[in-house]
């Protein structure tokens, strides 16, 4: 594991960005792994200014995207797919046929759409890079401290501390979905490299955990130690607390 620490978001955003930058440039039909959250927002801009400098290419890029909310409109404004749309995907030049993210749209679908999901994965190829934020109790995409992590794409029921941190995003923190669907650990596993992201001192505790000498399902990303090629990048708050 590569630990990077930042003194701050905006740098930690331009370390993870040039990252992802690296793996186009050497591969320009490049499949990426990609994340939602806040997070991952400053690396999207940082990828858009070098599209728009001319220093990147989507043209040929594909993505495939960690989790959807459950049920959700892919046009709710509030979905992980608006979200893709607003920060990465209609701001730089990839096709919408190589744009990738799991349905929300029915709950009584969700186990053939997880099937289908993986399935696409592995025919492009599988993951390049794998970008991932970190939850406050160590989840990565919606994968939950649990007695056990299922490794394929699959839905989950969100626990009482992601519904309080993701609420306040939504206008109507009520009407925020129960449910989700998410990439599992095999599908992250799978990915050539993985990069976390995390920043502020909220992330401390869970940084602490995966970063430490336990490797336990109670915090999903310690599993990520055991990745051959994981680069945490992180501020300094959530590296010190």
């Amino acid at each position: 594991m590569k630990i990077i620490v930042c003194k701050n978001y905006e740098e930690m955003s331009q370390k993870g960005a040039a990252l992802i930058a690296d793996v186009i440039k050497s591969n320009p039909k490049a499949i990426l792994g990609l994340a939602t959250g806040n997070s991952p927002i400053g690396i999207y801009r940082n990828l858009v200014a070098a599209y728009e400098r001319g220093e990147l290419d989507f043209a040929e890029v594909r993505s495939f995207n960690l989790d959807e909310y459950l049920p959700i409109d892919p046009t709710d404004p509030n979905s992980y797919c608006a979200f893709m749309h607003e920060n990465l995907w209609d701001k730089v030049n990839m096709k919408s046929e190589n744009c990738n993210i799991p349905s929300g749209k029915s709950v009584e679908d969700a186990e053939a759409e997880c099937r289908a999901y993986d399935a696409r994965i592995q025919a492009a190829g599988g993951i390049d890079i794998q970008l991932l934020g970190i939850g406050r109790n160590g989840h990565i995409g919606f994968n939950e401290p649990a007695d056990a992590l299922l490794m394929g794409t699959h839905p989950v029921t969100l626990t009482e501390s992601t519904l309080i941190a993701n609420g306040p995003l939504f206008d109507d923190p009520a009407k925020m979905p129960r449910h989700a669907v998410t990439m599992g650990l095999g599908g992250i596993f799978s990915a050539k490299k993985v990069l976390l992201v995390a920043n502020g001192k909220s992330k401390h505790e869970a940084i602490r955990g995966m970063i430490g000498d336990e490797v336990t399902t109670s915090n999903p990303a310690s599993l990520l130690k055991l990745h051959p090629d994981l680069t945490l990048i992180c501020d300094e708050e959530a590296y010190n607390g």
